[in-house]
């Protein structure tokens, strides 16, 4: 049995509302043993003084690409699956140390199943890495975001993402990913931004479409997470009964009650709309990308601004892989710049996550919980950009970063 006892100058529990004083942790064999002023001290256990920094729990992240690179995305995609679990690897363990010790990878672009190996590979302890929940592949209507067929002369065919185009094809295709061990079910109802000959403000799935793919899923246990834009799309994936909305770039005033209402969840990733906005200043967003982020990007802020003033669960989450991964805890400083209180944003990274990754384990420090613990100088609760700082991090048990000092 190993054991490791954090002295925490103050501690953020991923629930509350306030910072506890002067606590420390007691950790035996990856799990929160207890927690208080003062706990046992095992005779093998290794004492770390965090006593100067806030202490929370690992960060999630509810929507990377770990084995995507949108600034070659064309020729990126062609590479062996092997490389992309590789790549997705080294990136994957750069991100652990910035505090990220769980994300949920949604869609590999990749015909085989490269992030789903890597969360086994991780999980049995072959490698190190944070806990990776994933959809292995983006079932799409032909044409749809998920169809990036536009990116290749026309007599290629790749099949990269899951194409179907009724009921019975998207049936099989949510079956398919149960049946290879995706945690999620991902799926797009609406354009995107950087995939060529779509658009985020066109629905792309009939009523009857969304509904057979979230009713499979349904049957078969799995959460759907849809990729949305569109105010009407997502208001077709509410109805239709995902449990995750992702982006929902357009989304209005009735979406965000009836997202409130049904219990979905809104993962906006807001600062990669912060990100777009610089290439586009700097004349480096890609071409088929201009026209559509140009037309609608005051009316993302927008939407951005609702989602943070409404009642809905909002999640923290990046598309990082559609930008660098060293720009992903920026996301919490644009959350707040939208309008959400410093500690909803550090929820939406904690045990909002957690609730809508149904895993009570993590997203919490409590007695039970899965010992992902990170730490930080200063206040995240006063000044949020300091989770940018994070200099201590331990991943079910072990730690992977230490503070300079240690």
């Amino acid at each position: 049995m190993t054991a490791t006892v954090l002295k925490c100058g103050k501690l953020f529990d991923g629930e509350s509302g306030e910072l506890r004083q002067a606590q420390e942790i007691l950790v035996e064999d990856g799990i929160i043993a207890d927690i208080g002023t003062s706990v046992d001290r095992p005779t093998d256990a290794e004492i770390i003084d965090l006593g100067e920094r806030t202490v929370s729990p690992g960060f999630i992240d509810a929507h990377v690409h770990l084995t995507m690179d949108a600034s070659t995305l064309p020729m990126q995609t062609l590479g062996s699956t092997a490389t992309k679990a590789l790549t997705g690897l080294s990136i994957a363990q750069g991100y652990l140390e910035s505090g990220f010790t769980t994300v949920r990878d949604l869609g590999a672009m990749d015909p085989e199943t490269p992030t789903l190996d890597l969360r086994n590979a991780i999980d049995a302890g072959l490698v190190i890495g944070p806990r990776i929940l994933a959809a292995a592949h983006i079932i799409s209507p032909t044409g749809g975001h998920g169809d990036i067929g536009g990116f290749y002369p026309t007599r290629w065919d790749i099949p990269v993402s899951a194409l179907a185009d009724d009921r019975a094809e998207i049936r099989a295709a949510v079956r398919r990913e149960h049946a290879i061990g995706s945690d999620w079910v991902k799926t797009v109802n609406a354009g995107g931004y950087f995939s060529p000959g779509d658009d985020p403000a066109v629905c792309t799935w009939f009523d009857d479409e969304m509904e057979a793919l979230c009713a499979t899923a349904a049957q078969l246990g799995m959460p759907v997470a849809v990729h949305t834009g569109a105010a009407d799309a997502c208001k077709q994936a509410i109805r239709a009964g995902v449990r995750s909305l992702e982006h929902a770039y357009l989304i209005d005033e009735e979406g965000v009650a009836m997202a409130a209402e049904a219990g979905v969840f809104i993962v906006p990733t807001m600062q990669m709309t912060q990100e777009d906005l610089q290439q586009l200043e700097d004349g480096t967003l890609p071409d088929q990308a201009v026209w559509k982020f140009s037309r609608d990007s005051e009316q993302i802020l927008a939407s951005q601004r609702l989602v943070a003033a409404c009642d809905a669960e909002v999640v923290f989450g990046t598309d990082c892989g559609m930008f660098p991964f060293d720009h992903g805890v920026k996301e919490f400083v644009a959350l707040v710049a939208a309008g959400l209180s410093p500690l909803r944003a550090l929820k939406a990274a904690t045990s909002t996550a957690a609730r809508m990754l149904d895993r009570e384990d993590l997203g919490r420090l409590r007695p039970g919980a899965c010992a992902d613990i990170v730490a930080m100088p200063g206040d995240p609760l006063t000044d949020i950009s300091v989770t940018g700082d994070v200099d201590f991090v331990m991943s079910r048990g072990r730690i992977v970063r230490r503070p300079a000092h240690h």
